[in-house]
């Protein structure tokens, strides 16, 4: 576990400029408030970082507006994009009148549900392993007017673009539904996939696979390795910033909005929950004599696969 003291090694050792305090609200839009690292320093983690909450949508009223950000010393992690050195640190945001974690912060929820789990006894702890999707575009435009609306993409791996002058046009555009998943030069989109895994490892977080998904016209898929709820949603919410940013890097846009692409394959969100564990004990000998260690309780994780059946809406097989 970190600790305020290796955070403020961590702004020293990469000679940081500027800290980013980072929180999520109920929407699940990441928002931030940097400050110059001579204002960064370790009352931070104690008193925590005020700001007004009246502008966060769904948040609170003028009149009540004052809420802390509680920097979690954990989630610390340099910027990979910023042009000044910045340090990344996600935060949990706070009541100050009663100082616990404020209803509608995502991240406070999280640490609830994960306590709650524990004092139901059906489990220490949930591990949940996202397969989020999300296109590249090369354009996307958009308006609404009174009396109107309208959005556009485009990319160049789009199948409607079959006949498109490009000057010259090599063809090479996967079918409809066809984008699952043919090598380079029909997936024009592997270099970029690749750094957005190696930023994603750069930052701590372990990437499983990635590859072209069904649909034409750039939808990708890119897995992080399961986690606990908490830490996959903060590594979720790192996951978009660094898809994001990569795209735009290469002057492209990437979205995690549904069904852009007209009859198409939507983005999706696969294979949600991992699997609920409880630990029990038992006692290995050692060189030393008996030593308390710690497995999965099997029976018990086959219990609770029968209840994520039902919270599935899923019927076991006879």
């Amino acid at each position: 576990m970190a600790t305020a003291k290796d955070v403020m090694k961590m702004v020293t050792d990469n000679e940081a400029k500027f800290v980013d305090f980072r929180f999520t609200d109920t929407k699940g839009k990441e928002q931030h408030v940097s400050v110059p690292v001579k204002a960064f320093d370790d009352s931070k983690f104690t008193d925590g970082h005020a700001f007004d909450g009246s502008s966060i949508a769904g948040w609170k009223g003028i009149e009540a507006s004052d809420m802390l950000l509680m920097p979690d010393p954990n989630s610390a992690r340099m910027d990979p994009f910023r042009e000044e050195n910045t340090l990344i640190i996600t935060c949990d945001v706070i009541e100050p009148s009663t100082g616990k974690g404020y209803e509608r912060d995502p991240r406070s929820l999280a640490r609830r549900a994960e306590s709650y789990l524990k004092s139901t006894g059906l489990g220490d702890t949930a591990y949940f392993g996202p397969e989020p999707e999300f296109f590249i575009f090369d354009e996307v435009r958009y308006s609404e007017g009174t009396n109107r609306a309208s959005y556009f993409v485009d990319s160049i791996e789009g199948v409607w673009n079959s006949d498109r002058e490009e000057g010259p046009n090599l063809g090479y555009k996967p079918a409809k539904k066809g984008g699952y998943f043919p090598v380079p030069p029909t997936d024009t989109l592997t270099d970029i996939r690749a750094e957005m895994a190696m930023t994603l490892e750069a930052v701590g977080i372990p990437v499983e696979v990635f590859h072209h998904e069904v649909a034409t016209g750039g939808q990708c898929e890119l897995s992080m390795r399961f986690n606990s709820l908490k830490a996959m949603a903060d590594w979720t919410m790192w996951y978009k910033y660094v898809v994001k940013n990569v795209a735009r890097k290469h002057g492209r846009t990437a979205t995690f909005m549904r069904c852009r692409v007209l009859r198409s394959s939507c983005d999706v969100v696969h294979r949600c929950i991992e699997g609920v564990f409880r630990k029990v004990s038992c006692r290995a000998k050692t060189a030393n004599g008996y030593d308390q260690k710690w497995r999965r309780d099997r029976n018990h994780t086959a219990k609770i696969s029968e209840e994520l059946h039902l919270f599935y809406g899923l019927s076991k097989s006879k």
